[in-house]
């Protein structure tokens, strides 16, 4: 029965938050390195193009709750998600005309593109600020559990509960199914694989006759997309301030690091690996080895190797290490 405790304690407190974290990461990783795999440069606007997608978001979402419109039990972001991506797809769009195809076209070093997307960067966040303001959003409704602790200790007779929140269901089914329409897209369709193609060999592909600037148009559309459900997924799970997206760029370049930069599988795998490090090393384990080891070694101590709050540590110490001995990560096609 301990055992059984145990599992339950290390499944409720580790695996389904990191799982759920791994999927939001994993969603804006694949933005990440979508933009770089094709457009060469890191963005560092990306985590403010989450906060600006996820603003655009809350907005709908009040302007359709107000109106009495809603798909309960699911939140109703849901039905906000289309709108976002289109204004957010128009703001990407209206950017890269404005200033990153400036530097394109004068074939500008990809450090030269890095410096002007924190430009960018500073930019939107202040225009989220403006619009939204600075204070914390929560903006989920719907079903709040679809197992509740009290149900699960009423249904097994454990003294642990599960709880599995109604938020952690959405990011998973809406992560997965995001992951599995990107890779159809770049795997099947004529434009995923000229997108492919002008990735893997830019001078070939116009030798080919690929258009470059519909390309680019389509890069900034998906990465437009990603940010959206990456922002919306983070905020309907926490909570919604334009400085947790800023803070999230550290663990997303993280995670497109470890799976390698250019790779769509290696961003999914690098998502789940950071999450996964995060939790597990700021979880405090009391709990679970009170049920394991026998009463004369259980741990007084809260076993926490690091507190919450250095949790983003974890994130730049794995980026770090990977930097360090493999630095084209785990998939990385070798660019």
């Amino acid at each position: 029965m301990d055992l059984l405790n145990a599992l339950v304690a290390f499944l409720n407190f580790v695996v389904i938050p990191a799982a759920s974290y791994g999927a939001q990461l994993a969603v804006g990783a694949l933005g990440v390195t979508l933009i770089f795999g094709i457009l060469r440069f890191s963005n560092f606007a990306w985590g403010d193009t989450m906060a600006f997608g996820t603003m655009v978001v809350i907005l709908v979402t009040w302007l359709f709750q107000s109106l009495g419109i809603s798909i309960a039990p699911l939140p109703t972001a849901l039905l906000a998600l289309p709108f976002a991506i289109a204004i957010t797809s128009a703001l990407l769009l209206g950017t890269d005309r404005v200033v990153y195809r400036f530097y394109r076209k004068q074939k500008a070093k990809p450090i030269i593109l890095v410096i002007v997307s924190a430009g960018v960067m500073f930019v939107m966040n202040g225009l989220v600020r403006i619009i939204i303001g600075t204070e914390e959003q929560n903006f989920a409704d719907g079903g709040r559990f679809l197992i509740s602790a009290g149900d699960f200790k009423a249904w097994t007779g454990l003294a642990e509960g599960l709880a599995i929140k109604g938020t952690t269901a959405v990011t998973l089914v809406t992560a997965l199914l995001t992951m599995a329409a990107l890779f159809w897209f770049l795997q099947k369709t004529r434009t995923g694989k000229s997108m492919r193609a002008f990735s893997d060999n830019e001078d070939l592909a116009l030798l080919s006759g690929i258009n470059p600037d519909r390309v680019v148009q389509v890069t900034w559309v998906i990465a437009a997309a990603l940010a959206v459900i990456a922002g919306t997924l983070y905020g309907l799970d926490k909570s919604f301030r334009p400085f947790i997206y800023f803070s999230l760029l550290l663990p997303i370049f993280a995670s497109a690091v470890v799976g390698g930069l250019g790779s769509p599988m290696g961003a999914v795998a690098g998502g789940f690996v950071v999450a996964f490090s995060e939790v597990v090393v700021t979880y405090a384990w009391k709990k679970v080895l009170t049920y394991v080891l026998p009463a004369s070694l259980a741990p007084d101590s809260l076993m926490q190797l690091l507190s919450t709050d250095y949790k983003f540590a974890v994130s730049f110490s794995i980026l770090i290490i990977v930097l360090l001995f493999m630095p084209n990560g785990l998939f990385n096609k070798g660019k």
